[in-house]
């Protein structure tokens, strides 16, 4: 077992997260895909509905709702909405999603460098 496994291990003594822990709904909130691709995204600044839709390639216009709502009841992700016409909303990474994202680019760039060796050349 890897030193930093045992700390884990060492940390939560009674499992990694308790079947009851808060933490499994965060990590449930910003491991999924969407949830990564949208923080990830946001790490170029904040950016309005339409790019983030172009950005993360397949997301439903309800999933990008629902993705940015839990996010930013999360306190990971700011919407701000500007008072223009015609409405204008952006949205940011508030500071605890930006130090989330730090730790997430680095497993994005693995995945990148490594899908095609784990899951093979994506068909098209």
């Amino acid at each position: 077992m890897t030193e930093s496994a045992e700390s884990i291990f060492e940390q939560f003594p009674g499992g990694v997260f308790p079947a009851a822990c808060s933490s499994r709904v965060l990590l449930d909130h910003v491991t999924s895909k969407w949830g990564v691709l949208v923080l990830v995204s946001l790490t170029d600044g904040p950016q309005r509905w339409s790019e983030l839709r172009r950005r993360a390639q397949g997301i439903s216009e309800k999933m990008l709702a629902q993705t940015l709502r839990t996010l930013e009841a999360d306190g990971l992700v700011h919407r701000e909405q500007q008072p223009v016409m015609p409405p204008r909303v952006d949205y940011s990474l508030t500071p605890l999603g930006e130090e989330l994202a730090e730790v997430m680019v680095p497993l994005l760039r693995w995945v990148g460098r490594n899908a095609d060796t784990v899951i093979g050349p994506a068909t098209r």
